[in-house]
C-alpha cells in the first residue's frame, strides 16, 4: 500500500512539475509572441535586412522655350558588402585598377566591421560598365541620379550647381532646393541566416516621386550671345571680368546674365569659390556716370530742371569742399539735356545740390539703390547708400556723378527699366513657374511692382534725353541702325586697398541703356571690369550693348521697322529698228 501511495506521489509531482514547466513555456511564448513581438520583428528585420537611402531624381530646370538647361542622368555607385567578402585585399586591388583609386583606401573600407560601405559613388558610366566584367563577389552596384549641365559653361552662375549627395549648394539650385530635390529612395538589402547579403535579388527598391521643374524667363540663345559677346570683350580689351544682364523692362523678367569669368557646372574640381560667385548679385562698385541717370529723375520729377533749362559747367572746373570737380571738356553753357548728353559732372553736381541731399537720398532709395532687388537668386548684395547723416560736406557733389555709392548691375538694370517702362520699378525674376512630376503649374510668376519713382510724363521727357546721350553724346558707339535706343555710359575709378584712394589705373567702363526707346523690349546693362588701355564705358562697353542688342531682339521676335531700301536698275531703252 505504502509503495502504492509513493508511486501516486511521485505521479502527481511529476504531473505539477510538467504543469509548472508547461506554464513556464506558456508565459514565456506570451512574453515573445504578445508582449515583445514588435521589439523582436524590429530586431529580426535589423539582423536580415539593410536599408540604404539613396536620394530620388531632382527636377530639370529649362529656359523659357523649354530647352533643358539642368537635369539629372543615371550612373553607378559602387558599394561593397564586408561581411560578404573572403579576399579584401584582392578585391580592393581590382577595383583600384578600374576605379582609378588607391587599393589600400578601398581595403580600408571593405575590412571595416559593417555590412554596407559606399566605395565610389555617381560614377561616369563606362566604369560601371567597367565594374560588370569583373563580376566580384560582395561588390555591387545601384544607380544613383548625378546633376548633368548639358549646356556646359552657358548660364553657369544662375544655375549653380549640387552637390555629390544631390542638394543645391549655389544659384537657383540653392535657392529652389526645397522645390527641385526629390523624395528619399530606400534600397533593402537582405541578409540570411549567417549575416550575409544576398544581392541583387535581394535588392528592393522603392521608387520616389521626382522633385519640381523649374521653367526659367531666361531666354537661351540671348544668354548665348551676351555670353559669346562678354567673352569676346574682355578678351579684346584684357580686362579682368564683366558683366552683362539683360531684362524685359516691362515685367523685370531676366532673359540673360552673363558673368565673366565663366566656370563649368560639371568640372568644379579644380575651382574656387571666388569663380563661380555671381557677381551681377554679389559685387557692389561706384557706378560713375550711370547714376546721372537717376538724378536727372530726381531733377525733372521736383521741376529742379527742365530739358532747356542752361547749367553753366564752370569751364570744366569747380570748387566743392575744398576739392576741385573736372570734367573732360572744357563746357561752358549746357542745356540740362546736354549735361547728360555730354555727362558733365560739373552739372550733374550742380543738380544734386539743387535737389538738395534729402531729395537726392530719396530719389535714390525710391529706384531702389542701397536695398536688395529680391531677385530669386541667393548672395545678393543691397549695395551702399549711406543715410544723408553720415554724408560729407562733397557727398551731394559726389554722390551725383556716381562715387560715394556703391550699385549691383542687377540694381542698376533693373532701375533703368523704370524709365524704360513707364515709371515703375519691378521686381526682376528669373523663375517663371514651378511645374510637379505631372506637368502641373504649381507656381506661376507674375510681374510684381515695387513701387513708381517717377511719374510716366518725366520717364518719357528723361528717355528723350537718354536718346540723345547716344545718338549726339558718349554713348555713340550704342547706335543701333533701324532702332531707337537710350541709354548713358559710365566710367569708374575703383577704390585702391593699398592707398584709401582712387586708383589711377583700374576701371569699370560701364553702359545701361534700353531698346526700341519707343516701345522698350529690353533693358541692359554691361560693365567691363579693369579694361587695360582706353576705358570709358562709350568705348568699351556701349559697342557690347550694340553687338548684343542687334542679334537678341530678332531672336525675341522683334524687327526694325526702318523701310528696306532697294537700288533700282534703270531699264535700257528699246530701240526700234
Amino acid at each position: 500500500m505504502k509503495s502504492a501511495d509513493q508511486f501516486r506521489g511521485r505521479r502527481i509531482g511529476i504531473a505539477i512539475l510538467l504543469m509548472m514547466a508547461f506554464s513556464v513555456v506558456l508565459c514565456r511564448l506570451y512574453q515573445l509572441q504578445v508582449l515583445q513581438a514588435g521589439e523582436l520583428t524590429a530586431k529580426a528585420d535589423r539582423q536580415h535586412r539593410k536599408a540604404v537611402v539613396l536620394e530620388g531624381p531632382r527636377g530639370t530646370i529649362v529656359d523659357r522655350q523649354g530647352k533643358v538647361l539642368a537635369a539629372n542622368v543615371d550612373v553607378p555607385s559602387v558599394f561593397g558588402v564586408p561581411t560578404s567578402l573572403e579576399d579584401p585585399a584582392g578585391v580592393a586591388k581590382d577595383l583600384g585598377r578600374v576605379l582609378h583609386i588607391k587599393a589600400d583606401e578601398i581595403e580600408r573600407r571593405l575590412k571595416q566591421e559593417r555590412s554596407f560601405v559606399w566605395i565610389a559613388r555617381k560614377l561616369d558610366p563606362e566604369v560601371g560598365r567597367s565594374l560588370e566584367t569583373l563580376s566580384l563577389d560582395g561588390i555591387g552596384t545601384v544607380m544613383e541620379g548625378r546633376r548633368f549641365y548639358p549646356k556646359g559653361f552657358l548660364l553657369a552662375h544662375v544655375l549653380g550647381f549640387a552637390g555629390l549627395d544631390g542638394q543645391g549648394l549655389e544659384g537657383l539650385e540653392r535657392r529652389y532646393e526645397p522645390y527641385l530635390r526629390g523624395e528619399k529612395q530606400m534600397l533593402v538589402l537582405q541578409r540570411d541566416a549567417l549575416g550575409r547579403t544576398v544581392f541583387p535579388k535581394g535588392l528592393q527598391e522603392q521608387g520616389p516621386s521626382a522633385g519640381h521643374n523649374l521653367a526659367l524667363t531666361i531666354d537661351e540663345v540671348v544668354q548665348y550671345i551676351a555670353e559669346k559677346e562678354l567673352d569676346e570683350a574682355v578678351r579684346t580689351t584684357r580686362a579682368k571680368g564683366g558683366i552683362v544682364v539683360v531684362m524685359e523692362p516691362k515685367t523685370g523678367a531676366v532673359l540673360a546674365l552673363a558673368v565673366s569669368p565663366r566656370f563649368d557646372p560639371n568640372e568644379l574640381k579644380s575651382l574656387s569659390a571666388d569663380r563661380w560667385r555671381n557677381r551681377a548679385l554679389t559685387d557692389a562698385y561706384e557706378p560713375g556716370s550711370t547714376m546721372k541717370v537717376f538724378v536727372a529723375a530726381a531733377a525733372l520729377e521736383e521741376k529742379v530742371m527742365k530739358p532747356t533749362t542752361s547749367v553753366y559747367a564752370e569751364n570744366g572746373e569747380m570748387t566743392v569742399a575744398g576739392t576741385v570737380i573736372h570734367d573732360h571738356e572744357r563746357y561752358g553753357w549746357l542745356t540740362f539735356s546736354q549735361v547728360i548728353e555730354k555727362s558733365s559732372n560739373i552739372g550733374a553736381a550742380k543738380t544734386g545740390i539743387a535737389l538738395g541731399e534729402h531729395r537726392l537720398y530719396r530719389y535714390l532709395r525710391a529706384f531702389g539703390f542701397g536695398e536688395r532687388t529680391d531677385v530669386d537668386l541667393p548672395g545678393e548684395m543691397a549695395g551702399l547708400l549711406r543715410d544723408p547723416k553720415d554724408w560729407g560736406r562733397r557727398s551731394v557733389a559726389s554722390i551725383s556723378m556716381g562715387q560715394e555709392v556703391g550699385v549691383t548691375p542687377m540694381q542698376l538694370v533693373t532701375a533703368m527699366s523704370a524709365v524704360a517702362n513707364g515709371g515703375l520699378l519691378m521686381k526682376p525674376y528669373l523663375v517663371q513657374s514651378i511645374l510637379d512630376g505631372r506637368g502641373r503649374v504649381v507656381y506661376d510668376a507674375a510681374p510684381q511692382a515695387k513701387r513708381r519713382p517717377m511719374s510716366q510724363e518725366t520717364a518719357r521727357t528723361l528717355g528723350a534725353i537718354l536718346e540723345g546721350a547716344v545718338a549726339r553724346g558718349t554713348g555713340a558707339k550704342a547706335i543701333l541702325p533701324g532702332f531707337r535706343v537710350a541709354g548713358k555710359t559710365g566710367t569708374a575709378q575703383k577704390i585702391d586697398p593699398a592707398t584709401g584712394g582712387y586708383s589711377a589705373t583700374k576701371f569699370v567702363g560701364s553702359f545701361v541703356g534700353y531698346v526700341p526707346a519707343e516701345d522698350p523690349r529690353l533693358a541692359m546693362v554691361v560693365a567691363i571690369d579693369e579694361p587695360q588701355g582706353e576705358a570709358w564705358g562709350g568705348a568699351v562697353a556701349a559697342p557690347v550693348f550694340r553687338r548684343v542688342a542687334e542679334q537678341a531682339l530678332p531672336a525675341l521676335g522683334v524687327y526694325s521697322q526702318e523701310p528696306v531700301k532697294f537700288a533700282m536698275a534703270e531699264r535700257a531703252p528699246v530701240l526700234v529698228p
